[in-house]
């Protein structure tokens, strides 16, 4: 008779377990993301760079430019540039994404974004972001650290 001893028992579920919280992540990203906006550039391609600046102006908090226009299919590299004294995120979605994410922020201050449509930037650090708008619309760019979007730090893309 063979007998497994309630330690092997609790290593082998251990090992279940943690085995599986490491693949089902992985498995999440292999999935396409959807991305509202549009999707990743491509390096490869020629792209037209506009510049967006981020600082503060009082209470308010802004980019500049905050309505950019552009053409569907035209591909953009975001030059961006935290010229104020607290950190600052350039999103990409739709109003709606945005202030859902935004509520979701609200409980997790300290979530960071460094993904094909966002990037967070340090104060008075540059980055950048490249992306092809394949849809038409009108979409949002905002910063949801929590209290800059309602403090005015948002702007438009309209995609034509």
């Amino acid at each position: 008779m063979h007998c497994v001893s309630n330690a092997a028992r609790l290593t082998a579920v251990a090992v279940f377990a943690l085995a599986t919280c490491l693949w089902l992540p992985a498995w999440a990203h292999d999935d396409h993301p959807h991305y509202s906006a549009g999707v990743p550039g491509d390096p490869d391609k020629p792209a037209r760079t506009v510049r967006v600046s981020m600082r503060e102006a009082g209470r308010k908090m802004t980019f500049d430019p905050a309505r950019i226009e552009v053409r569907k299919g035209e591909q953009i590299r975001f030059k961006l540039e935290n010229d104020g004294i607290y950190d600052h995120e350039f999103v990409l979605a739709t109003p709606a994404e945005n202030r859902k994410h935004a509520m979701l922020m609200k409980k997790h201050p300290e979530m960071e974004h460094d993904d094909p449509n966002a990037k967070r930037l340090s104060s008075y650090t540059d980055g950048e972001l490249l992306w092809r708008f394949s849809k038409a619309g009108t979409f949002e760019f905002a910063c949801l650290i929590p209290g800059h979007r309602e403090a005015g730090m948002r702007g438009v893309v309209i995609v034509k």
